[in-house]
């Protein structure tokens, strides 16, 4: 059975797995679902639309599964969808999907979320992933497994964080980056590989070497044209798999909008606003002419 403090306030949709423990003053929505062995801590607000897995942590003033903030949100059905194992820190927020970019946001395992972390709509994170104090990410960011932020970083929307990438605290991060390397900076570029990641995830020497002259090639070296690089490096490391995915990212942001390659999946909306984002015309004095 779970155990529930009497002061929290439950949907009666809300389905609750055994081993749950719900804290002192939560709020469970209606149409949540809850794995076993998860503890809302106190104050924890899981909205409508939520599935959260097993053996996760949420601290004090969380809140999950909140309505998009996203001007073409209409009220549709869209989730919030959150795995096993994950540590959601005091005064995060993570914010359901929209029609238009898939219908879910989701979290996988084994990730933290530090303090204040915000997940906006439709964003897709992997696993182990570790978000430090405050960092943004706007709708439709995805980040790969094991990557890690800064604090403060922001993130644009529709932005890629490949697998074991690191972005410094405090970066503007308006550009993908690729798989095993460094962002840093205001506005952000990339600046190294991240070896530590890589050697902490089991990857060998071998490709981590290979990783650090892609890296030279690709942003230290003057010349050729980004995709003859890229040729290059696959005709050099034929077997190395880290290298190739390294290749493929460079490859689609190059390809992509300013920089973000998902950018191209960006959905045409071309739905009326509603008229409570319309903007409101001025009054104008009596007898002022009407705008050209």
């Amino acid at each position: 059975m779970p155990t529930i403090h009497p002061t929290a306030v439950i949907d009666p949709t809300a389905e609750i797995a055994d081993g749950v423990v719900v804290g002192p003053w939560c709020v469970i929505g209606p149409r949540v679902t809850i794995g076993r062995g998860t503890i809302l801590r106190s104050h924890v607000v899981l909205e409508g639309y939520c599935r959260v897995g097993e053996d996760n942590v949420f601290y004090p003033f969380s809140a999950a599964g909140g309505i998009p903030q996203d001007r073409k949100y209409r009220g549709e059905e869209t989730w919030c969808e959150i795995g096993d194992r994950n540590h959601i820190r005091e005064q995060v927020s993570i914010h359901r999907g929209t029609a238009v970019g898939g219908g879910a946001t989701r979290i996988g395992n084994g990730n933290l979320l530090m303090v204040g972390v915000h997940v906006a709509h439709d964003c897709i994170l992997g696993n182990d992933i570790t978000i430090a104090n405050a960092a943004l990410l706007a709708g439709h960011v995805h980040i790969g497994d094991a990557a890690t932020i800064g604090g403060a970083a922001a993130f644009h929307h529709f932005v890629t964080i490949g697998t074991c990438a690191f972005v410094g605290g405090m970066a503007r991060q308006s550009r993908d980056v690729p798989p095993y390397l460094i962002s840093e900076g205001f506005p952000a570029r990339v600046r190294g590989h991240n070896h530590i990641q890589m050697t902490r995830r089991g990857i060998g020497q071998e490709a981590i070497d290979a990783v650090r002259t892609a890296y030279r090639r690709l942003y230290c070296e003057p010349g050729a044209a980004m995709s003859s690089r890229v040729d290059d490096l696959r005709r050099e490391f034929p077997a190395i798999t880290e290298v190739h995915g390294l290749c493929d990212a460079v490859l689609a942001s190059s390809t992509g909008v300013h920089g973000r390659a998902r950018e191209l999946a960006r959905p045409d909306d071309k739905r009326t606003v509603p008229a409570m984002w319309q903007p409101q015309s001025a009054t104008r004095p009596e007898g002022a002419s009407a705008p050209h």
